[in-house]
């Protein structure tokens, strides 16, 4: 890690040391390699929270098989615009990590990414009605080309083995697969995109701080204050720019930057826990990320899923998530997150969006409650033989959920992820989850564009950001022939080749 030593001011102050932070530490050392940056990391070390393997909910989005970014309409229809978008927004992170690996400052892409298959699994015969019609509407597009789609026994069989031993081959069943899948480690990653921003000038990263509070100066600048946790003294950093990236820590810290774009923001945490296949047997019998359709009431972010992930560079198994409820908003946060967010301006968005989503509370916190046998009865949906003593139950990531004034319903709850900047472009902050990680690169460079608005229309800043991604200003869903390219260089740079 690229530990610094304090400084008393600096061009751009990133707070969180997780992948998001990385991504625009990275593009901005392409754009603008003469920019000062700190980073700012309350915990001991970089992609502690949100960003770690086991920690984050999913790997890898590209809406290949995630079912909730195809909502089913009144109609019988599927409405696929979003899964559109998150595939092309993970195209442009394939494009720039191709780029950087291109450049020497990424290592091998195995060292973070690997190949595994994205599979949609359900059963029952409106949900089998459903992924057929799923699959007609996104496998006559060039981005789901070779989606593949059976209902035949023998074939389920042969894509997931361990999901199909022991179940009824006269059940209504169906599966999509996309062979070209990937397992991203966002936390290896996000490691690795800091190790190699070390080695440049004037950057460095400031573990065991903690941001205290925001203040804005007459000169525009932003006053950084942090607590030195280790050694207790408080210091101040001004910075020109900086960029909340702290997961569910960025929304406390825009309420008190009091930019009045942050004005009636609020948040709602929810919790995860992963059953973590501990049988080696079991998990080498498993090899893909197997989605299916979420509960009835449940959260986006809950859809269960069945997922091989490469984990400290090893192979695992988890199925999850099942989601809980807590009113810390990090993982290693405290119980007083949730009270100390309530402002003036926000309240009444948040007792609104609580009203209207009573169903969702009662929810998650049955699922806090749930026995050992009802998780193993939910597991078993998915691994008809799964034996409890193969599987250990351990805690997710947290994730705050946005909730934002609403005209007519007076607050609303929204499970996507949202950016929101000073008018001037000297603050921004992510706020949300899913598809998050995924689409990191996309969200940075869109956040980059519009807080350096000046810089993005220069001749430099657009020449850089085409040879990272050579597919900027041009939208890869309707340009079939630069998909196809974009495509081949990521599978030649990324080792993506379909089987």
């Amino acid at each position: 890690m690229a530990e610094a030593k304090w400084v008393d001011q600096a061009d751009v102050v990133l707070v969180g040391a997780g992948i998001m932070s990385a991504t625009l530490a990275a593009l901005l050392r392409e754009l603008q390699p003469d920019m000062s940056i700190r980073v700012i990391e309350r915990l001991e070390g970089v992609a502690l929270e949100s960003s770690l393997a086991t920690n984050n909910a999913g790997t890898g989005h590209a809406a290949n098989c995630e079912l909730n970014y195809t909502p089913e309409q009144g109609d019988g229809s599927v409405e696929t615009s979003k899964a559109f978008k998150i595939n092309e927004s993970f195209e442009i992170s394939l494009q720039f990590w191709s780029h950087l690996v291109g450049k020497g400052l990424l290592p091998q892409p195995g060292a973070f990414l690997s190949p595994v298959p994205h599979l949609s699994f359900v059963w029952g015969e409106d949900s089998v009605r459903f992924l057929r019609t799923r699959h007609a509407a996104l496998q006559a597009h060039p981005m789901f080309v070779d989606m593949r789609y059976s209902e035949d026994p023998a074939q389920l069989r042969e894509w997931m083995p361990l999901v199909m031993e022991g179940r009824d081959p006269k059940q209504a069943m169906a599966a999509t697969r996309v062979a070209r899948g990937t397992d991203v480690d966002f936390g290896r990653l996000a490691i690795q995109l800091f190790a190699g921003l070390g080695q440049g000038a004037d950057f460095g990263i400031l573990a065991n701080h903690h941001v205290q509070d925001l203040v804005r100066e007459a000169d525009g600048r932003w006053r950084v204050v942090v607590r030195d946790q280790v050694g207790g003294q408080t210091r101040e950093i001004k910075a020109k720019f900086v960029f909340l990236g702290a997961g569910g820590g960025a929304l406390p810290l825009l309420l008190k930057s009091g930019i009045p774009e942050g004005c009636g923001y609020g948040g709602f945490p929810v919790s995860g826990q992963w059953l973590i296949c501990t049988n080696p047997e079991v998990i080498a019998r498993h090899h893909a990320k197997v989605y299916g359709k979420a509960s009835v009431g449940a959260p986006p972010m809950s859809v269960p899923h069945l997922d091989t992930r490469m984990v400290d560079g090893k192979p695992a198994l988890l199925f999850g998530p099942y989601a809980g409820f807590t009113t810390k908003f990090l993982k290693q946060g405290s119980f007083l997150d949730l009270p100390l967010s309530l402002r003036p301006h926000n309240l009444y968005p948040m007792m609104a969006a609580g009203w209207q989503n009573l169903d969702l509370t009662r929810y998650l916190i049955g699922q806090v409650l749930q026995s050992r046998e009802a998780r193993l009865e939910t597991l078993r949906t998915f691994v008809p033989t799964a034996r409890m003593e193969d599987w250990e139950l351990e805690i997710a990531g947290q994730r705050v959920q946005i909730i934002k004034k609403d005209p007519v319903h007076g607050g609303k709850l929204e499970f996507g992820t949202e950016v929101v900047s000073a008018a001037d472009g000297s603050l921004a902050a992510l706020l949300g989850a899913s598809p998050g990680a995924s689409t990191a690169v996309a969200t940075m460079l869109e956040m980059l564009l519009k807080c350096f608005p000046e810089r993005a229309k220069s001749e430099a800043w657009q020449r850089t950001i085409q040879q990272m991604v050579p597919s900027f200003g041009t939208n890869l869903v309707k340009d079939a022939d630069l998909l196809a390219r974009v495509r081949a260089r990521n599978s030649e740079m990324l080792g993506l080749k379909a089987e």
